[in-house]
């Protein structure tokens, strides 16, 4: 489904990608700043002609999601692993120390997915056809004010191919500029940090990478004054290769480091990126 206003570009790209069957398109001012309360009620009308309704487990995704459950009355099954069976699914549970197999018997399914535990569908080589659908309208329950948005150079987070994440130990938001990004720059990386960086002021809050941040699994991370606590391990322990430079060798962020490099990591990262 493509829901917005002017999205008529977006439901051809969608109708090519691999494995997809129809795009339904609502094209609606009530829907161009993609409010849970507008697109919601959208989603369960179509449900009448559908068994499971699937979300991102991104921000969007799980505002919306919750809503369209409540309106059909079942439970939601939040951010999927795995599709073991039409009514049985895998999900992290214990900020992913532990996989729980979790079965449904609602009839109509509302799940969101984790992006990064699929492998992505190709965006050609689909010949969807695109059927344009009515939207239910302004609820009028809430009211788009305006946004604000982080505006960079570098990758995403999400779909970042590297990144390069700091942490407490850089100190202060002058050393986070000076010694991570420079080689996130190097390597064009995107830049990561932990929830205490976030917290102590030394990058925005879209920078967190964790349980209650991002989930990212990249080819490569690197971790810079990264402890390595249970909750951001969660966001980022499905990464390809995870590069871990701490001074604490007990640390917990090299019990799933592939490579670790114990020292001063205000000596060690800037000698790292002059040498790239």
């Amino acid at each position: 489904m493509v829901a917005g206003q002017g999205v008529d570009g977006v439901a051809a790209e969608a109708a090519k990608i691999a494995g997809v069957g129809k795009v339904h398109v609502a094209d609606d001012a009530s829907l161009a700043h993609a409010l849970a309360e507008n697109v919601a009620p959208l989603v369960v009308e179509l449900m009448g002609h559908h068994d499971a309704v699937l979300f991102p487990a991104t921000s969007n995704g799980k505002n919306i999601a919750p809503r369209v459950a409540a309106l059909l009355d079942v439970m939601q099954i939040s951010d999927i692993l795995s599709v073991e069976s039409a009514d049985t699914f895998t999900r992290p549970i214990y900020a992913g120390n532990a996989i729980a197999t979790v079965q449904t018997k609602d009839a109509k399914l509302v799940i969101t997915v984790r992006g990064t535990a699929f492998e992505k569908a190709a965006t050609s080589g689909g010949s969807g056809t695109i059927e344009k659908v009515a939207a239910t309208g302004d609820k009028g329950v809430s009211t788009y004010v305006g946004s604000e948005i982080a505006k960079s150079e570098r990758p995403e987070l999400t779909s970042a191919k590297i990144i390069v994440s700091g942490g407490r130990a850089l100190q202060n938001s002058e050393n986070f500029h000076t010694i991570i990004e420079p080689l996130a720059d190097k390597l064009g990386a995107g830049v990561g940090a932990s929830r205490a960086a976030v917290d102590a002021g030394y990058v925005p809050n879209d920078y967190q990478v964790g349980q209650t941040g991002k989930i990212v699994a990249p080819e490569v991370y690197i971790a810079i004054g990264i402890s390595g606590a249970i909750q951001h391990l969660a966001g980022m322990k499905d990464s390809k290769t995870i590069i871990a430079i701490n001074k604490d060798e007990d640390a917990p962020i090299f019990q799933v480091a592939d490579i670790g490099l114990v020292g001063d990591l205000f000596k060690i990262v800037p000698e790292l990126t002059g040498k790239l």
